[in-house]
């Protein structure tokens, strides 16, 4: 089954209950296996600038090499599948964008952003991201993070300062140790899961799992998983019923098929058509 037929893709963003606009930019392309959200920050209208270059930079920038490139051959260099190479590198180019901008024009000096992207291919997600928004994966009855979030709370809880429970009331929640565009290198973290057929991931800003906890997130993804656009409208609609203090984006991949690469001669074939 090729990707496009094998996905079944939706997105949805609120500026939620408080904030006047939306600093959050999200994107998808079903034919390329690509989803890419961030979260913005900085001062008046910057965070949005930052999250939409780094939507952009990230989106055209893979699809274009992904005509030269197949996601899942090793990259000469680093053995690596050339589609966490080309999340990786991409996500440093709009960091490099970001803080070039940041840097030449004061009005949006000191933005940043956060951001999360998954690229699937051969029955596989390289998922990369940069601060606290999150991938979470609902497999059978299981949901779950499958990102860690880049935060002086994550960090306080790794090192047992502070427990889970705690965690949800700290005044740290929003403190990011690592974002786009802050400085003049990043270092997204990059990691490739095995996908099966029913999976359903979510990437979200932190708009939502701040207002939601994980297990009513798990159990509205569970409740209405046969109908994407209502499930991504209602997680909206219960972050902003619990005060919507900010900006809210969800993205939500189903994998309704397997979508593995060719191999072999018909993998050598299709690359001679690239060429």
């Amino acid at each position: 089954m090729n990707i496009q037929d094998a996905l079944e893709i939706v997105s949805l963003s609120h500026p939620g209950m408080v904030r006047s606009h939306n600093e959050d930019s999200v994107t998808f392309d079903t034919a390329a296996g690509l989803v890419v959200l961030a979260d913005g920050m900085g001062g008046y209208n910057a965070g949005e600038v930052a999250s939409g270059i780094a939507v952009s930079v990230l989106s055209s920038e893979i699809r274009h090499h992904l005509q030269d490139v197949r996601p899942e051959e090793p990259d000469p260099f680093s053995g690596e599948d050339a589609g966490v190479v080309l999340l990786r590198d991409n996500v440093q180019k709009a960091n490099a964008s970001i803080y070039h901008a940041a840097e030449s024009q004061p009005q949006y000096s000191g933005m940043g952003t956060t951001i999360v992207a998954g690229l699937f291919y051969d029955d596989r997600v390289a998922v990369a991201h940069v601060g606290d928004s999150r991938m979470y994966r609902l497999r059978g009855e299981v949901f779950e993070t499958i990102t860690r979030d880049h935060s002086l709370l994550q960090e306080q809880i790794d090192s047992g300062m502070i427990s889970a429970a705690d965690a949800r009331t700290s005044k740290n929640r929003n403190l990011v140790t690592r974002a786009v565009g802050i400085d003049a290198e990043v270092e997204p973290e990059v990691h490739v899961h095995q996908v099966q057929v029913g999976d359903i991931y979510l990437l979200c800003s932190d708009g939502l799992n701040d207002m939601i906890v994980d297990e009513e997130i798990g159990a509205t993804l569970k409740m209405l998983k046969a109908n994407l656009s209502l499930a991504a409208s209602a997680l909206i609609e219960q972050a902003n019923d619990n005060g919507g203090r900010d900006n809210v984006s969800v993205i939500l991949v189903k994998v309704n098929g397997r979508f593995a690469a060719p191999h072999g001669w018909v993998a050598k074939l299709l690359s001679w058509f690239k060429h």
